[in-house]
């Protein structure tokens, strides 16, 4: 009856979404209405509410979503949600601030006398708006209205054209910032936290200890270091889109043909790019720069680019009489943004340890620096708020859209919980473990289901459903050595197909509605085969090469005060391997330099200090012999691993078989602990039978 009932909560989610009922209520009504009626039918037929169910019973299925995404507000290690809205108003307002429209518009004429040279305009605008907005339907739609009409104009191929506008609009959804990763960010934290109980347990269950190394565990990740590994990932796909646009024009110039741009290349038109491009690329270096350099948090960071997006829009929208006042409130900003960064590097900026009048003068600047910044960003939205009711009509976008995100989170955590109470969680764990292959038999297979899903659902559905289910079983399994953060820009990646794919590709509505009707949809699905293409193509490109995600994250992590261990035992390896090189290269100079220091007079330390250093020169020397026993070890073990490999891969196969058969004992003694009529009696004779024989 379980099955029935997983079946019951899949077919009515299906039928909901396929009927276009809002995605917000179709999650959570089905999670509702299959425990409901599960619960009702164990009362009328065996007499327990709870008969019908994996474990537990309706009263804890039907509030476990609720608790779970409650637990994100309450947990202070993650906090990363509240970045969506700061995220959000920051793209919806320099969307509203035509600041799409003066890029697309400057990058024509700069890139347009080359072949291919719109297109490429288009993708590396799609990549500053992503790194800017992250917004796809905001974006899409920009670039629709004005490069498509200027392209098609222009004698380009209209499936080329319309398969470039939609692919660059979706690369918000993995160049940071994006609403995409946090909210990957924030799932991979729960599901880390599952992988790391399940590994502990099965390291117990093979060696009998209770603790387990931590370089064996699985390591969380945050909204930041998904920030940081998808950046170069991001590029990449930038310079891939770039890359096939030129090959195409190179062989086909007649489909995207060089642009003869009016006007010419003088002082002129190089004042009027920087202006457009140094304030975008100013606001991500200081959204992305903060947060790779640890200066702020992710949620600071989405403060800052709020604040900024506020002051681009105050002086694009300015239409104030005096033309002269225009760019008084960026620069205001710009320079208490450099007094703030110059005492903070020259200053202690604290308020109770103030000793001299350096101090006194730091805080007296800092303060001034504050009070200026205030006044740069409450001038720009007055000036905003003034101007057609622009903050109004961005502050009731932004309250929509994030309303909608969280309400789907919460009924995605309903569902999720309606799966796991039927057991959804283990068919879909035994059916990825009985797989031959391994772990990459399984991830293949998770990345091709989350890829056809895109044909059907929204990216934020995929990343809230499918996501807690399959991400815990990847991350448990002890063969993989991979990191969260690789894992969750591997399906931000994937993910990201879902806007190009038909029948509901979201970027292919959003272009349909704003391109001219000369424009068939059968050629916008032909341009976007090309670009869903290259998207797979980085994916394997990022999976066959990890370090492009994980060398930033970890650098960072590294050089950060407060490093943690290595994230994998290969790291470890590294570098002890790379201590016992140097102690054999350079052994006699530095037991010279031990035995120099253990003649040092510790007289003048304190006795405690003095102590332990002794202790620690004293024992250096054996650090030489427990080295080279630990590399002698190794080469025994090497000489073993012939025979004992072959026997160790029998005895985990052995392992978990025996963890299979003691999973479907549990649930047939389950099963039998509810036949209680004395018509079922010779059927619980032989599923008990059956569990002793197991």
């Amino acid at each position: 009856m379980e099955l029935f009932f997983l079946a019951v909560l899949l077919i009515t989610m299906a039928a909901a979404l396929g009927s276009g009922f809002p995605v917000a209520f179709a999650l959570p009504g089905s999670a509702i209405i299959t425990i409901s009626l599960a619960g009702l039918a164990g009362l009328m037929f065996s007499g327990d509410a709870s008969a019908y169910f994996h474990t537990g019973g309706p009263q804890q299925w039907l509030s476990a979503g609720v608790t779970n995404l409650r637990g994100v507000f309450w947990e202070v290690e993650r906090d990363t949600l509240i970045a969506i809205p700061l995220f959000i108003f920051m793209g919806i307002m320099l969307q509203r601030s035509k600041i799409a429209e003066d890029l697309l518009v400057t990058m024509a004429q700069l890139f347009g006398p080359v072949p291919g040279g719109l297109g490429i305009s288009v993708v590396f605008v799609g990549a500053l708006l992503a790194a800017t907005t992250g917004i796809v339907g905001a974006t899409v739609v920009a670039m629709g209205l004005i490069s498509l009409p200027a392209m098609l104009r222009n004698n380009y191929s209209p499936s080329l054209a319309t398969g470039t506008i939609a692919a660059s609009g979706t690369l918000g959804q993995i160049i940071p910032p994006s609403i995409v990763l946090i909210i990957l960010a924030d799932q991979l934290a729960s599901a880390t936290d599952q992988a790391s109980t399940t590994r502990k347990a099965l390291h117990k269950a093979s060696t009998g200890e209770l603790s387990m190394p931590s370089n064996f565990d699985v390591s969380s990740t945050s909204a930041g270091e998904m920030f940081l590994g998808a950046l170069v990932p991001g590029i990449l796909l930038v310079l891939i889109y770039m890359l096939y646009i030129l090959v195409y024009a190179y062989f086909k110039p007649s489909a995207a043909p060089a642009v003869k741009v009016e006007g010419k290349f003088d002082r002129a038109f190089w004042g009027t790019v920087a202006i457009t491009l140094i304030p975008p690329l100013t606001l991500i270096f200081l959204v992305l720069g903060s947060i790779i350099t640890g200066v702020a948090t992710v949620n600071q960071a989405g403060a800052i680019g709020a604040a900024g997006a506020m002051v681009m829009a105050g002086y694009r929208l300015y239409d104030g009489n005096n033309r002269k006042l225009t760019f008084v409130p960026a620069i205001l900003g710009l320079v208490a943004l450099f007094m703030l960064a110059y005492v903070l590097g020259n200053y202690e900026m604290n308020i109770k340890s103030i000793d001299t009048p350096e101090d006194q003068f730091g805080i007296t600047l800092g303060i001034f620096a504050s009070v200026l910044m205030i006044v740069a960003v409450a001038w720009s939205g007055w000036r905003v708020f003034r101007t057609d009711g622009t903050l109004d009509g961005v502050m009731m976008e932004t309250a929509k859209t994030t309303s909608l995100v969280f309400i789907i989170l919460l009924g995605a955590a309903m569902l999720t919980s309606a799966f796991r109470a039927f057991g959804g969680e283990e068919l879909v764990r035994e059916f990825l473990n009985s797989l031959p292959g391994g772990f990459w038999t399984q991830f293949i297979i998770v990345m091709l289901v989350i890829f056809i899903l895109g044909f059907f659902l929204d990216f934020i559905e995929i990343a809230v459903v499918v996501v807690p289910i399959v991400a815990p079983i990847l991350l448990a399994d002890p063969s993989a050595n991979i990191t969260a953060v690789w894992l969750g820009v591997m399906i931000g990646l994937n993910i990201q197909t879902s806007f190009l794919t038909p029948p509901f590709g979201f970027a292919l509505f959003y272009l349909r509605g704003v391109a001219p009707a000369t424009v068939k949809t059968m050629q916008m699905y032909k341009g976007v085969i090309a670009f869903i293409s290259l998207q797979l193509l980085a994916l394997g490109v990022v999976g066959l090469y990890p370090p492009l995600v994980n060398y930033l994250p970890n650098r960072v992590s590294f050089l950060s005060e407060n490093a943690p261990p290595p994230r994998n035992p290969k790291m470890q390896y590294c570098l002890e391997e790379y201590v016992g090189e140097q102690l054999a290269t350079n052994g006699a100079e530095l037991e010279q330099a031990i035995a120099r220091a253990q003649g040092i007079d510790l007289s003048g330390l304190p006795k405690g200090l003095a102590k332990d250093l002794a202790a620690g020169f004293a024992s250096a020397p054996e650090a030489f012999v427990q080295l080279q026993t630990a590399f002698d070890t190794e080469v025994l073990i090497e000489e073993a691993a012939v025979v004992y490999r072959p026997k160790q891969i029998l005895v985990r196969k052995v392992e978990k078989e025996i963890r299979k058969l003691e999973e479907e004992a549990e649930d047939i003694r389950v099963m039998t602990g509810r036949m209680k009529d004395e018509e079922q009696a010779k059927r619980r004779a032989r599923l008990e039978a059956k569990r002793e024989e197991m």
